[in-house]
C-alpha cells in the first residue's frame, strides 16, 4: 500500500517556541502560515508539521499524490482506493472520504494504541 509523503503533525502549545526548537535541530520552514497556526518544517527529507490549536494530539500524516517536497506525483494511489483497501483489511475508520468524489479528500484511523493516522490527499 503506497501512502505517499510522510510527516508527523505535532499539536504544539506555542508555535514560535516549537519553531525555534526545531530550527535548533536543523529544520527550516518549508511552507505554512504561522499567523494561522501552522508550519511545515523540513530537515533534508524529514518533515514535521507544527499545528497550534488545530487538534489535541500528534498525528502520523501521509499525503497520497505528493512526494517529500510536496510536489504532485504523476502516478499515485487515490485516497478513496486506499480507503477501500483499509476497509477490506477490516480496519475501522474514524473519518472517510466520499467515494463519489474526486481530488482532495482525507481519511482518518487509529492504530491499536490510539495513535491517529491521517491520509490527506491534496491533489
Amino acid at each position: 500500500m503506497e501512502l505517499g509523503a510522510f510527516s508527523v503533525s505535532l499539536a504544539v502549545k506555542d508555535i514560535e517556541v516549537s519553531k525555534s526548537f526545531y530550527e535548533t535541530l536543523g529544520f527550516t520552514v518549508f511552507m505554512g502560515d504561522q499567523s494561522h497556526g501552522w508550519l511545515i518544517m523540513k530537515n533534508g527529507a524529514h518533515a514535521i508539521g507544527l499545528f497550534q490549536g488545530m487538534f489535541d494530539r500528534n498525528i502520523l500524516t501521509f499525503n497520497p499524490g505528493w512526494n517529500s517536497d510536496a510536489q504532485p506525483l504523476e502516478k499515485f494511489t487515490d485516497v478513496r482506493e486506499l480507503q477501500r483497501q483499509l476497509k477490506q483489511h477490516g480496519l475501522s475508520l474514524s473519518s472517510e472520504a466520499d467515494e463519489r468524489s474526486a481530488g482532495p479528500a482525507s481519511v482518518m484511523l487509529a492504530d491499536p494504541d490510539g495513535n491517529m493516522i491521517l491520509l490527506d490527499q491534496h491533489v
